[in-house]
């Protein structure tokens, strides 16, 4: 599946760390940055979480909610959450659905070995339901940064 930037964002539904079921729609009304981001505890994705955990504040005077997406399952991500306090929801995505509605579920090359796995995406979403941003193969550093700015800039 494909997703474009100015359509409807695909709905997704799946197990968050708060032990509830969460979906795209839960948040009607509100600015989502929805990140998919490959292994919970590894150095760049640890970066990035906490990037956002300091952030965080910036992005709810904005009307926007954070929800991270990996294939990790929950036992992890709440160990995760605890260990970096984070205070946005992590979904599970164990079976890779959601990645693969986003498109981020790709084939990756490390060391010489390839393997099925996330590609590190950022997509913004109205509180229409409506895809209004992207980033794909996000680089982690500087990229929560401009993900606040294009909030501020385009939906505040």
């Amino acid at each position: 599946m494909t997703v474009a930037v100015g359509e409807k964002a695909p709905a997704f539904k799946g197990l968050a760390n708060s032990g509830k079921e969460v979906s795209l729609q839960d948040f009607k009304g509100k600015n989502v940055v929805l990140y998919f981001y490959p292994k919970d505890m590894t150095p760049g994705c640890t970066t990035q979480a906490c990037d956002f955990r300091d952030m965080h504040e910036s992005f709810e005077g904005l009307n926007a909610v954070i929800i991270g997406v990996s294939p990790d399952p929950l036992t992890r991500h709440e160990k995760f959450v605890d260990k970096y306090d984070l205070p946005f929801l992590l979904i599970a995505d164990e079976d890779h659905k959601i990645a693969e509605d986003y498109g981020v579920w790709k084939l990756k090359k490390n060391f010489g070995k390839e393997y099925m796995g996330i590609e590190r995406s950022t997509f913004i979403i109205n509180g229409e339901g409506e895809l209004v941003k992207e980033w794909r193969k996000v680089r982690v550093k500087g990229h929560v940064e401009a993900a606040l700015q294009f909030i501020k800039e385009n939906l505040a």
